[in-house]
């Protein structure tokens, strides 16, 4: 009951959400710019900015020039890069200016690095002397490093100062800064010396020092660390940002967690595209040509095919024993299908293990030995299962002749090969993968579960020939 009442409240929170962009579009037509005005100010910049996507790219440059600055900036922010592109086009060099100089360094960072070089350089020309310094700071890092997510606006104290002179120096120059849950203590050479929560501040007498409450343990990044860091060290320690150093120890900004956030959605989307059996989209599903999707997606269905014809070799070396008891071909669907879906499961598992920092190639023992257990365990299951499937229909329609428990035997043991050798193969292809410093997820389930096929074909023959060699054939 809750579950239908959940997804009632769901689709009339649409309704009335679809309702709002067609008042919204219907005053841009109209050219009702009082209204509209009061109608965008009623909502809030996430709201707004899904309102904006919803709109054809010359009405949105009108919600722009309607909007206050410091507004038309944060919604900019909320915009997928695709619309932030179409949207610069449309809108003159001076408020292009305005929107890139008040930008979150780091939001504008990912924007100038989508775009093709003439116009990021272009772009990098509108900005102030001190914006076009951080922006050329940033884009300077390797990509998907640590560097390319910093944002310089941060709260720096020193050590002597006084927990009233820190709260001043928030209060004066803190309304434009990233984040106010942490402030970073610096010496003398702007070298990183600790970062205190403001609770902390916030609960000790103002007449205490900096100094005083400072513990000198920190935990922090360095620039030219992959993102994916990031992703994990935010993960372990619950913290809304992190510090970012260089190789000295010089604070250089700091990241925070929706910018990790998003990489971690790209990372898992990512990974999951390649486990399906294709290359990373860089783009939505929908923004992507067709033949883009073509180019992703044919190499891996060519090297699953040429996979498949291994199949098939394997089948046609057992052509003697499939002409002889052509009661086996009847079975071949069930046995290869087990093997690749335990090899899919596992694969799956141990991918999103390692992607989770819960394994690592040091672990892979235990993970083979887990596996070993699963295998058998499953294996047995599968088995089982099978030979009471060959049994009963034996007795019941009369089927599979007088071996019928040979046929029987033959199906729950190599239902236990495939499924044991599904479930290896599966989970350490990925370690392998990341010990050659490959990416594990391109061990992806068709993959598997087609090296899988191969092998589950010359087990089952090679049960059924020692199961019913001299009998059936």
């Amino acid at each position: 009951m809750a579950d239908v009442l959940d997804v009632e409240r769901d689709e009339l929170e649409r309704e009335e959400q679809q309702k709002r962009f067609d008042r919204l579009a219907e005053l841009v037509r109209e050219r009702k710019f009082v209204e509209l005005r009061e109608e965008l100010m009623k909502l809030d910049v996430a709201d707004l900015a899904d309102a904006i996507v919803e709109l054809s790219t010359e009405d949105e440059a009108v919600i722009f020039r309607l909007l206050p600055r410091e507004t038309a900036t944060t919604t900019f922010e909320y915009l997928p890069l695709e619309t932030q592109e179409e949207l610069l086009k449309a809108m003159g060099d001076i408020e292009v200016a305005n929107i890139l100089n008040d930008m979150s360094a780091d939001d504008r960072t990912a924007l100038l690095e989508e775009l093709p070089a003439k116009v990021t350089r272009g772009l990098l020309n509108l900005l102030s002397p001190e914006e076009r310094r951080i922006a050329s700071q940033l884009l300077g890092y390797p990509d998907s490093s640590i560097g390319r997510l910093m944002t310089p606006d941060y709260v720096a104290v020193k050590q002597h100062w006084t927990v009233e002179q820190v709260l001043a120096h928030i209060r004066r120059f803190g309304r434009d800064r990233e984040t106010l849950n942490v402030v970073y203590v610096l010496d003398e050479h702007g070298m990183l010396i600790d970062d205190i929560r403001i609770r902390e501040l916030l609960l000790v007498d103002p007449s205490t020092k900096v100094g005083e409450i400072s513990d000198g343990h920190y935990i922090a990044l360095h620039a030219t660390d992959d993102q994916e860091a990031a992703v994990a060290h935010f993960r372990k320690h619950d913290r809304v940002a992190f510090p970012v150093i260089d190789a000295a120890g010089f604070l250089l900004g700091i990241v925070t967690i929706d910018d990790v956030l998003d990489v971690a959605e790209e990372e898992a989307t990512e990974d999951i595209q390649k486990l399906g059996g294709s290359e990373a989209l860089e783009e939505p599903y929908l923004d992507v040509s067709v033949p883009t999707m073509v180019r992703k997606r044919v190499a891996w269905l060519v090297l699953l095919l040429i996979g498949e014809m291994l199949t098939a070799s394997a089948m046609a070396f057992f052509e003697a024993e499939l002409a002889s008891a052509i009661v086996l071909a009847v079975f071949i669907p069930l046995i290869i299908s087990s093997g690749g879906n335990s090899g899919s499961q596992a694969a799956t598992l141990v991918t999103r293990a390692i992607a989770l920092g819960e394994v690592t190639i040091a672990d892979w023992w235990r993970v083979a030995y887990r596996e070993l257990a699963s295998g058998i365990s499953m294996g047995l299951i599968l088995g089982v299962i099978g030979f009471v499937r060959v049994a009963l229909w034996a007795r019941i329609f009369n089927v599979y002749g007088e071996h019928w428990l040979e046929v029987a035997m033959t199906i729950g043991l190599s239902l236990i090969g495939v499924v044991l050798w599904g479930c290896v193969t599966g989970s350490m292809l990925p370690l392998v993968l990341k010990r050659l410093g490959a990416d594990p997820a391109t061990s992806s389930a068709p993959f598997v579960a087609t090296l899988v096929d191969v092998t589950g074909i010359v087990i089952y023959f090679s049960v059924a020939s020692a199961m019913l060699g001299g009998k059936l054939f």
